[in-house]
């Protein structure tokens, strides 16, 4: 038995096919395609090792997130469980957190969009061509989420069918040994240069604030729970299918990747895709990496939109956001809550265009960082919702997570771990500051709101008790 979900609204408009591809190119990205070339020159081929370890603790939090959704489908996903079981403030951190890491996200994405463009175009300039991915894309967003689902399903496939590609190219390389990569090729590199672990592995482990990265979006499929045509059916299965994703896309590929090539030859600010495939020699390599990539930066960008749009409604619709972001235009989209985020995105155009390139990996690490936050909430809110469930307060979900909370416990605690990791590197420590200075934002914020006696601190099941003693009394 689930709890029925709440009118939103909404137009339930992604189907079946849309949203498993939604799923799907959550788990690819540009994490993948440009930042695993500094993750392996740093992890040698152990980094297989970490994305392999990551894709396991991933899974483990999509799980909780699928027990939830299924007790309770609504849009809010995340935001709205962290409100449920932690109390209103903290759906609140988690609603405008998962907001600021998507425009962040954003941000950068249609700068990398803008620089992949100069690749064809190099007379284009960066502003224009990110002026018009920002324009284009905001218009899908308005128009309807089914233009939306087909326009991210389109997105994913091209990214699919990359690395279906690569990795079918590159099993004939080391079978047949042809092209110019073929002498060379040999699984042995998996091993034969300095070990699996040439580096020790304290450095192997300071990849996986990096590898995390590239994981971030997979639960987007949460946030699509208020819009799916029938989530009884496509959440689990767009969720059972992760284990496979990550098996072939992120495991698979680089297998493949560093037997074709081996590991030394890869370095940072190089797409190891583009390295592999101009040694094996496919004509226009650079070229098709080049399109992939800007795909995946598009593909990031478009899902962002849709994303901030959805959590600002969500907040509107609980008093911890002004009243218009709760609008629904006439084809039941949340058209104000878009329009503000990608004005926003726009500002981050113009910022990424003067500020020096480190700012990339600034804004790659919070977003992790927010990543991070919102993946701790949907593990929380399941322990807390598995024992409610055991107490009999609450319904049980039609789809459990195998083990109850235990691997909740499990990954909460890894992502305890790479937080440290990120607070140790130098470059990475700056997600921390700005969370800093975001929970200083965001604790004003809520005593303002509380002032105003829009929002309470106690967590709605108690709320409804507490309403219903006065009830009584009266």
């Amino acid at each position: 038995m689930t709890s029925e979900a709440p009118e939103e609204g909404y137009e339930r408009g992604l189907g079946s096919r849309q949203v498993q591809m939604i799923a799907i190119g959550g788990a690819i990205g540009v994490g993948l395609f440009m930042g695993a070339g500094a993750n392996i020159a740093k992890a040698g081929p152990s980094i297989i090792l970490m994305y392999a370890l990551a894709g396991v603790i991933i899974f483990f939090i999509m799980r909780a997130l699928g027990e939830l959704l299924l007790y309770r489908p609504v849009s809010g996903s995340f935001a709205e469980y962290a409100r449920e079981f932690l109390g209103p403030f903290f759906g609140y951190v988690t609603g405008w957190t998962y907001w600021l890491m998507w425009v962040v996200t954003g941000m950068a994405e249609l700068t990398a969009a803008a620089i992949y463009i100069h690749f064809w175009f190099p007379s284009i300039p960066q502003w224009v061509s990110a002026l018009v991915f920002l324009v284009v894309l905001f218009g899908v967003n308005l128009i309807s989420v089914k233009l939306f689902g087909e326009v991210e399903f389109w997105f994913s496939m091209v990214k699919v069918t990359a690395i279906i590609g690569m990795i079918v190219i590159g099993l004939g390389v080391l079978t047949l040994g042809f092209s110019d990569a073929g002498d060379t090729a040999a699984a042995s590199n998996l091993w034969s240069h300095h070990g699996v672990f040439p580096n020790g592995i304290g450095d192997s482990l300071m990849t996986l604030q990096g590898v995390m990265f590239a994981y971030l979006a997979v639960e987007l499929v949460g946030v699509t729970a208020g819009e799916s045509e029938d989530p009884e059916k496509t959440l689990p299965k767009a969720i059972n299918t992760l284990p496979w994703r990550i098996l072939i896309f992120y495991v698979g590929s680089l297998l493949v990747l560093l037997a074709v090539v081996k590991w030394t030859e890869f370095s940072a600010g190089e797409s190891p895709f583009v390295h592999a495939f101009s040694k094996i020699g496919i004509p226009f390599a650079a070229g098709i990496v080049n399109f992939v990539v800007l795909t995946a930066a598009l593909s990031s960008c478009n899902s962002g939109m849709y994303s901030t749009g959805r959590m600002l409604r969500d907040l509107a619709s609980n008093n911890e956001a002004p009243g218009v972001f709760g609008k629904l235009n006439s084809r039941k989209t949340p058209a104000v809550g878009i329009t503000v985020s990608v004005a926003l995105m726009g500002i981050g155009v113009i910022l990424n265009y003067i500020v020096p390139e480190k700012a990339f990996t600034y804004v790659t690490s919070v977003a992790t960082a927010a990543g991070i936050w919102a993946w701790m909430m949907i593990l929380v809110s399941h322990i807390k919702y598995r024992r409610a469930v055991t107490q009999g307060r609450l319904p049980a979900s039609s789809f459990p997570a195998p083990g109850g909370s235990a691997f909740s416990w499990v990954a909460l605690i890894f992502l305890f771990l790479v937080t440290g990791m990120i607070a140790y590197d130098k470059d990475a420590r700056i997600s921390l500051y700005v969370g800093a200075g975001w929970a200083v934002c965001l604790a004003i914020g809520w005593m303002v709101l509380k002032r105003l006696g829009h929002v309470s601190d106690l967590p709605r099941a108690v709320q409804a008790d507490e309403g219903e003693k006065e009830f009584a009394r009266k």
